[in-house]
């Protein structure tokens, strides 16, 4: 005798049947469980690839430092998610509104809808934790590990609100219409904005802007493997977002797959003509790193409605301006040892604009929520909702991280001490001593000078 259990069905169809704004029933079913929990796994490796892009960019003495900063951004920042963050972005409790949720902390049930939560938890903090990470690139060398452990746990309330407004049923964004499929704002656009006001506030690094300053990196093989890693994960952050696969969701995401990939051929492309024509044909890693990722930021937004031609433009279009950004960043003394702030801000920025240029109307899955961009006479109201999100989601990420680093700054120093800052990270907060990091430098020094006489 086998044993049949109770499951839910969705218009005549094993699975669960949830409400979205337009009224419709959007079905969730066993196939799409497993889609949205395999892109999750995916997306969680690309914090090994923030890790060694991060830990490859800055000086050696610091390489460890920046990995420990990667881990914790998942520790802390995932514990904060699973008690607070995900019930203020996605709860559905009394008290919620078009601002903030309200239910669902400290995530756990037994009813008939837990594998549907839990998929979806899971998924949603794989996203949460980017939102930080791209912060600890852009402070990497100065900041305190303490007052970063205490920066990760909390930095979930900067993110969880936006991601309401825009993917919660209840979320004010979401219901004038904002299109962002894949994170392009919250996760982004808030971490580029925090990651602004943190180097702001920290400083530059001792000597940065100094005329004699040297910055040797600590590996461009791990910086260059970390982007590959990114690059991979970028595959499931967009094509995960149409979370599922049956219906036609399958054909969304066969789609997120080649603007994704078209996108980061464009900022490639792009980067390496610009160190062409600027920098007397040397092809530097960081533009070229630096440009591809700042073209699949872009793609983010609007990744399963843009025709492949039109990822092209997007990603070329969002890699020019990064490589311009970059420079712009160092006259004006911020220092962003990864280039985090001209990749995820100045990216994210195109990426929502460009979904008022060029979307469709979706007639399958209403994805567009009924609208089109200018290009496809859809008229400037798309435009005019994913401006006013631009406004929006980077206000709140400027005013909150400055109140919360300040605070922070109250317990903890954000910055670590000159000497301790000159003697690394590594061994000062963590014991990690590079015995031939001097050496290594004077050769690296002594070479580039050799190479520099007979040119």
């Amino acid at each position: 005798m086998s044993y049949k259990p109770n499951l839910p069905v969705c218009n005549g169809t094993v699975g669960v049947c949830l409400k979205v704004t337009n009224g419709t029933e959007r079905k969730i079913t066993y196939d799409d469980a497993t889609w949205v929990m395999t892109s999750s796994f995916i997306i969680f490796t690309m914090q090994s690839g923030f890790a060694l892009l991060e830990s490859g960019s800055v000086n050696r003495k610091n390489e460890v430092n920046v990995m420990m900063k990667n881990i914790v951004d998942m520790v802390f920042g995932g514990l904060s998610y699973w008690m607070f963050g995900y019930g203020m972005s996605y709860g559905t409790e009394k008290g919620t509104n078009p601002f903030f949720a309200v239910g669902s902390y400290f995530v756990d049930t037994y009813e008939i809808n837990m594998g549907y939560l839990y998929a979806t938890y899971i998924f949603q903090l794989s996203f949460a934790s980017t939102a930080t990470t791209i912060v600890s690139g852009a402070v990497a060398e100065r900041f305190n590990f303490i007052a970063y452990c205490l920066y990760s746990f909390l930095n979930t309330f900067v993110y969880c609100l936006p991601a309401g407004w825009v993917w919660g049923e209840h979320g004010f964004l979401n219901h004038l219409g904002v299109v962002d499929i894949a994170g392009c704002g919250p996760v982004h656009l808030v971490g580029g904005s925090s990651a602004l006001v943190a180097v702001a506030m920290v400083g530059p690094r001792s000597h940065r802007f100094e005329e004699n300053y040297s910055h040797t990196i600590s590996s461009p093989i791990n910086a260059m493997l970390g982007m590959f890693m990114l690059w991979w994960g970028w595959l499931g952050f967009n094509c995960g977002s149409t979370f599922g696969v049956t219906g036609a969701k399958w054909k969304y995401a066969s789609r997120s797959a080649i603007t994704t990939i078209n996108a980061s051929l464009g900022g490639g492309l792009i980067s390496l003509l610009y160190c062409t024509v600027f920098h007397r044909k040397k092809f530097l890693i960081s533009n070229l790193i630096n440009g591809i990722l700042s073209s699949l930021v872009a793609i983010t937004a609007g990744c399963v409605l843009f025709h492949p031609w039109e990822a092209l433009l997007i990603g070329i279009i969002s890699s020019l301006t990064t490589n311009v950004a970059m420079p712009t960043l160092d006259k004006l003394k911020i220092d962003d040892p990864v280039g985090a702030i001209p990749v995820h801000l100045v990216g994210s920025v195109w990426g929502m604009i460009a979904v008022g240029l060029f979307v469709e109307k979706d007639a399958l899955l209403h994805l567009s929520k009924g609208q089109a961009g200018i290009l496809r006479r859809g008229g400037f109201h798309l435009l005019g909702v994913q401006t006013l999100s631009i406004i929006v989601l980077a206000a709140w990420s400027v005013v909150t991280t400055y109140v919360l680093l300040w605070v922070i700054n109250l317990l903890v120093p954000l910055r670590m001490k000159p000497d301790e800052e000159e003697a690394g990270a590594d061994v000062v907060e963590h014991n990690v001593e590079h015995y031939l990091y001097e050496k290594d430098r004077q050769f690296s020094a002594a070479t580039t000078t050799r190479l520099s006489s007979t040119s």
